[in-house]
This record gives structure tokens, sequence and C-alpha cells, in this order.
């Protein structure tokens, strides 16, 4: 772990950002270029301490975790990822006969810029990459990595933001979906090991999967039940990179619904009064 190249190299990539980029104000004057450093904390979850640390090239050596939150966070490139990870004595992540999981900050700036819909970003496999905050209050916050097939059919929990009656749908879709995708790369080891182990351990994921349904996500629309706003029935739609391995997903209320006004009330109230819900989109 290079120490010192490491320090400089954040600190260069904080000066670079301003707040409005990666969707924060800018609030006070400040005497500074770029983001604070404690702004960077608050986007990678870890503690300003820690993070200062780092750019004064005295930090313990930073987990994997953490540096591909600091990768989103500071809207890296892949070869500046890769570079991040070298400096820490990593090994950059190689996607295994599959898409990259580094959600590239041109997509990454999209969602920033989407303060009243909720937005995420997904892998083909299905593995949340990024949230925005409003997606945050609307489902609760989910590790970035995380799988939400392996979510909705192994943790209860994970469906309790869907009416009952649509969770035959939601099954069907995530399986549908899945399936699509196995047949596209059948030598994604990591897609492989991910059917094997739903199909051991879901028997309904089990029983879809035989049927061999195929579907590819499009617009739709889909109901969330949250625990304080109530129902809304929002607006699915999904854009698709051009490698077609990611996916931005964006959730839109129609004006002068009851709908809307739920959704801005949610911003308002955003996870003020509620938990983690944990459930996919």
């Amino acid at each position: 772990m290079d120490r010192a190249e490491l320090a400089d190299f954040l600190r260069r990539c904080r000066a670079r950002l301003e707040p409005a980029t990666v969707g924060l104000t800018a609030g006070a004057r400040r005497r500074t270029p770029g983001l604070r450093r404690e702004e960077v904390a608050q986007l990678t979850g870890a503690s300003v301490d820690h993070y200062t640390r780092l750019e004064q090239g005295r930090g313990s050596r930073p987990s994997r975790q953490m540096l591909s939150a600091l990768a989103r966070a500071l809207r890296l490139s892949e070869d500046e990822r890769d570079h991040l990870f070298h400096l820490a004595g990593e090994e950059p992540p190689r996607a295994r006969h599959g898409p990259t999981q580094h959600v590239r900050p041109g997509l990454l700036l999209v969602l920033d810029r989407l303060h009243d819909a909720p937005a995420q970003v997904y892998s083909d496999r299905g593995e949340l990459l990024a949230q925005n905050a409003m997606a945050v209050a609307l489902c609760g916050e989910v590790e970035p990595g995380e799988n939400l097939t392996r979510l909705w059919f192994t943790v209860p929990a994970a469906r309790r933001i869907f009416p009952p009656e649509d969770h035959a749908a939601h099954s069907l879709r995530h399986v549908a979906e899945l399936r699509a995708v196995f047949a596209a790369r059948p030598e994604d080891a990591q897609l492989a090991a991910l059917v094997k182990e739903l199909r051991a351990s879901s028997e309904e994921f089990d029983a879809l999967w035989t049927e061999h349904r195929v579907a590819v996500r499009r617009a739709e629309t889909k109901r969330f039940l949250h625990p304080v706003v109530g129902l809304l029935e929002l607006g699915c739609e999904v854009l698709l990179t051009a490698d077609r391995g990611q996916r931005l997903v964006i959730h839109t209320a129609t004006p002068g619904t009851e709908t809307y006004e739920r959704l801005r009330l949610l911003r308002v109230v955003g996870l003020q009064n509620f938990g983690p819900v944990a459930g996919p989109a």
C-alpha cells in the first residue's frame, strides 16, 4: 500500500468535484474548491476520522468495500478506480464473463439529478449498484452489490413494500429476467452459481425456473406499500447502457394524482420515520 500516493490521489479527486455533481447542496461559502472531507465520508458511509486519516497518509489499509465506495463517491472512471485499488495494494475487481459492476460517472450524474424520483442502477444479474436518496426513502437502503433476486426469494422482509397480491407477479418477473440473462451468458460463473443457489434454497424459485419463462424488464406500472405515505402506483422506466449490462430504473408519478402528492410527501419525510426496508424495486 502506497499511503502517500493514495492520500494525494484522494485529495485531488475530492478537489475536482462540486457538491452539485454528487447531489449535495453547496451550503455556506467555501474557502477551497471541491467537496469537504465530511461530505466524502457521508457519501461512502465512513467516519470523517477514518477518511481524514486516509487523506493524511496515516490510515489503515482500506477494505475492498471501502475502495468501491470511494470510487462511487468520487465519480471515478474505471481506469481511476483500478488505480485507486492498486495504490491500496489491492487487485481491482474484474467481471467474470459479465459486464463490469462499476457504474460510469455519467450514469451516476444522471442518478444524482433525479431529486424527486426514486432511481436505482442494477446489473443485469440483479445486483444493486447505486441508488439515490428517493430510492432509499421508498425501498430502504440496500448494500451495493446485493443481489435483489436473492433478497426477494430468501429474505421475507424484502417483500413487505409490495402489496401481497402483487408478489406472484414480482417473483415471475425476477425469474424470467434472470432466465434471459442466463441464456445470453452461459459462461458467467457468478450467474450460474446464483441460479444453483436459489434453486436449492427456494422452492418457489425452483418451480418458476422449471417453467422456462423469459422476459426483459420494460416500462410498467408498479405498486409500493410504503409504511408512512401509503400506497403508491408508480410508472417504471428502464434505461439500458450500450452493452445492456446495466440499467437505470426510474419510478415516476403522474402530476395531479394522489400518488404524485404522496411521492412529494415522501421526499419531505425521507428516512425520518422508519428504518431500512431492504426491498428490491
